[in-house]
C-alpha cells in the first residue's frame, strides 16, 4: 500500500461492538443536547460584530486550551511547565466546556493504550454517533480514573478544578454578557462552544476514517488537513498516533499546526519548555509506503470481515464456523507477532 492509501470518504460499517452498559442516558443528556438550541436565540438577540469577533477569539484561545492544554499537555505531557501556568492551562481547559483536565487526560490515555479494538471507549468502528458524541453521554464514562493519571492525580488543584469543572464556563458566559450583551453571550459564548465542540469530536469520528496515512500504527489513525484546520493542528492524526510524546504534530515544515506555533510563542515567553519533537529517524521510519506492515489497517479489516461472516446465514454451517474459528487463531497469532515487531522497530528507531 502506498502512502496515501486507506482514504474513505464517509464513516465505516460498524465491525466492534459496544458493551452491554455503553448506552446513552437520555434523561442525562438534556443539558448538551439543548445547549446546541441556545445559539439560535440569536434571532432574537441579532447578530452584532462584536459578538461575532468575541467568537472567533473564544473559539481559537478554547481550541489552544484544549489541543495545547488538555491534548499534548496533560494527556501526553510533551513540555514542561511552571505549576501556575499548569493551572491556567486547565481552567482555560474547563471554559471549553469538556470537562475537567483530569477527566479528559484519562480517557484520552484510555484510547492510546487500546485504539480501536473493544477496549477503545470510542473507536468509529463502533459507529460514527458513538465516536462523535455517544460515548461521554453515557453515565459509565462520566467518572475520572485517577489511576490513569497518578502524575497529574498529585496536584490538589488541578484535582479541584477537575470536581468544579462548571465555574470556568459559568464565568465565561457571565464574561461575555458583560462585554457583548445578549449577542455576545447567545452568539460569543454559546455559539462558539458547539462549534469547538464538535470540531474537537470530529478528531475521534472522523480522523480514524477520512483521511490518509503515512505510517503504520496499530490502529486506523489519518491524517487530513481540512480537520487539522478546524482542530488547530489535531488533524495530523496519524501522525500522533505514530509518536504520541511529540508536541508537533504537523511533522513537516508544510503540514500546519496552529498549536505548535502557540507552543513555541509561549516557550520564547519563557512559559514553557522542554517541547518533544520526533528525531528525523521516527519521521523516516515506519512508512506504509516503505512496506512497514500495517497492523491497524489489516486488524481492522479483519475484524469486519469476521464480524460479517458471523453475521451471515453461512455460520450456521458447522464446516463455515470451524474454518472460520481455526482462520481467527492464525490471524491472532499473526497479530500478536506484528505487534512485537512494530514495538521492537519503535524502538529501534528512537534510539537512533
Amino acid at each position: 500500500m502506498g502512502e496515501h492509501a486507506a482514504r474513505r470518504k464517509g464513516p465505516p460499517t460498524p465491525a466492534l461492538t459496544r458493551s452491554s452498559d455503553d448506552k446513552v442516558n437520555w434523561v442525562s443528556s438534556i443539558p448538551f443536547l439543548g445547549f446546541h438550541l441556545l445559539p439560535l436565540l440569536a434571532i432574537f438577540t441579532g447578530v452584532t460584530t462584536k459578538a461575532l469577533v468575541m467568537a472567533a477569539v473564544l473559539y481559537a484561545v478554547r481550541m489552544f486550551a484544549i489541543t495545547g492544554g488538555y491534548h499534548r499537555y496533560f494527556a501526553h505531557r510533551t513540555y514542561k511547565t511552571s505549576r501556575i501556568a499548569q493551572a491556567v492551562l486547565a481552567f482555560l481547559g474547563t471554559t471549553a466546556v469538556q470537562k475537567g483536565p483530569l477527566w479528559w487526560a484519562s480517557h484520552h490515555r484510555s484510547h492510546h493504550r487500546y485504539s480501536d479494538t473493544d477496549l477503545d471507549i470510542h473507536s468509529p468502528q463502533k459507529g460514527f454517533w458513538w465516536s462523535h458524541v455517544g460515548w461521554f453521554l453515557c453515565p459509565k464514562y462520566s467518572k475520572t480514573d485517577m489511576a490513569a493519571i497518578p502524575d497529574l492525580a498529585k496536584y490538589p488543584e488541578l484535582v479541584w478544578l477537575d470536581r468544579h469543572d462548571a465555574l470556568g464556563p459559568w464565568m465565561l458566559g457571565v464574561a461575555a454578557f458583560l462585554v457583548g450583551g445578549w449577542s455576545g453571550l447567545v452568539v460569543g459564548f454559546f455559539g462558539s462552544t458547539v462549534l469547538l465542540w464538535h470540531a474537537t469530536f470530529t478528531v475521534n469520528s472522523l480522523n480514524h476514517v477520512w483521511g490518509r496515512r503515512r505510517y503504520a500504527t496499530s490502529d486506523t489513525s489519518r491524517n487530513n488537513p481540512v480537520l487539522a484546520l478546524l482542530t488547530s493542528g489535531e488533524g495530523w492524526h496519524n501522525n500522533h498516533h505514530h509518536y504520541p510524546g511529540s508536541a508537533r504534530q504537523g511533522f513537516f515544515w508544510w503540514e500546519i499546526d496552529p498549536t505548535w506555533y502557540g507552543l513555541r510563542a509561549l516557550r520564547a515567553l519563557h512559559l514553557v519548555s522542554d517541547l518533544k519533537q520526533p528525531s528525523a529517524a521516527v519521521k523516516r521510519g515506519g512508512r506504509v509506503r516503505d512496506g512497514s506492515f500495517d497492523l491497524g489497517m489489516f486488524r481492522a479489516s479483519w475484524t469486519k470481515a469476521s464480524a460479517a461472516v458471523a453475521a451471515s446465514g453461512a455460520a450456521a454451517s458447522g464446516i463455515v464456523d470451524a474454518k472460520r474459528a481455526a482462520l481467527h487463531d492464525v490471524v491472532q497469532a499473526s497479530l500478536h507477532a506484528a505487534e512485537d515487531l512494530t514495538r521492537a522497530a519503535r524502538t529501534t528507531a528512537r534510539t537512533e
